[in-house]
């Protein structure tokens, strides 16, 4: 049985569910887009092609490798879009919490039930369909869960909404000992670089006291500021809006003191280096143009 535990999202790695690109299917239409950074692909002509993700995804895994971490696979499915494991699921504590995704990606769920056959079943949760939750805005942080929300009346409006209010309650109700703070991101089906996505999209803990941060992907500049306080202004990296279309703040911790980073990501990089932090460049510039990079691609299920 795997024994889970995730209590921040820095810890040491140990084991790991890494989507892949495997048989990733044609370019969408436009109508099959989800959010509006693969939309602007698509239109432009320069939406990724499978080789060149499968060889980003494998050199993520090559790093896994290097620190002997146990790497899980999805099971493939012919056709189909399966690198941002983040979404499926997540685990809070030595919870896996089953994510209520946008309906027809039900089956990139199966594609790991494998996985998941392996956790104690009491220890496997599914919210109630009127919960939205998924785990690109969830971030368990020792005794803070932080999560990432869309407050407006029009959330039913945007496929970029990917997280409601039932789903912050939901968690809260779930971990009663935990400080849950939700977030309310800013929200965009036309332009990506004022769209989050989700939480991890405008900010990202890392170390033991550091995080990354993009100021203007929070609707209120209370909920900036509540970061701000918790982590101080001197250890928060504030990345701009150009890089926060890049997905800077979306890198992907193995432990305190090691990082895997887009290797085009040059101001970051040199500032995690000043802290102390091995940071693993790669390649990941292609699979950045779906809204999505290394954390979204990725669903730890045990740290140290």
């Amino acid at each position: 049985m795997l024994q889970l535990n995730v209590k921040n999202e820095s810890a040491r790695l140990r084991a790991v569910v890494l989507g892949t690109a495997e048989s990733n299917g044609p370019t969408p239409t436009i109508e099959e887009a989800y959010d509006p950074k693969s939309l602007e692909h698509i239109k432009a002509g320069t939406y990724p092609v499978e080789a060149d993700m499968v060889k980003e995804m494998e050199a993520f895994n090559q790093v896994f490798q290097k620190y002997n971490v146990t790497v899980f696979r999805p099971q493939v499915i012919e056709n189909y879009n399966q690198i941002f494991a983040r979404d499926i699921g997540f685990v809070i504590d030595d919870i896996f919490i089953k994510a209520n995704i946008l309906p027809d990606r039900e089956r990139e769920l199966e594609a790991i039930q494998y996985v998941i056959d392996q956790i104690d079943p009491k220890k496997v949760v599914r919210p109630p369909e009127e919960v939205h939750v998924e785990g690109g805005d969830v971030m368990v942080w020792n005794d803070h869960l932080f999560i990432g929300t869309y407050k407006g009346s029009d959330y039913k409006d945007y496929i970029t909404a990917r997280t409601n209010m039932e789903g912050v309650n939901y968690l809260k109700a779930l971990f009663p000992n935990k400080i849950v703070k939700e977030f309310d991101l800013v929200k965009s089906k036309i332009e990506p670089r004022d769209n989050a996505l989700h939480l991890d999209c405008c900010f990202q803990p890392v170390g033991d006291n550091l995080g990354i941060i993009y100021k203007s992907g929070f609707r209120e500049e209370s909920d900036y500021m509540y970061l701000v306080n918790l982590f101080g202004m001197e250890n928060l990296f504030h990345i701009e809006r150009e890089e926060m279309y890049h997905m800077n703040s979306n890198i992907f911790s193995i432990a305190p003191d090691v990082v895997v980073s887009e290797r085009n990501f040059t101001r970051l990089n040199n500032w995690l280096r000043s802290k102390g932090i091995t940071v693993e460049e790669i390649p990941y510039a292609e699979i950045a143009k779906q809204e999505g990079l290394l954390r979204c691609s990725t669903l730890p299920l045990i740290r140290d």
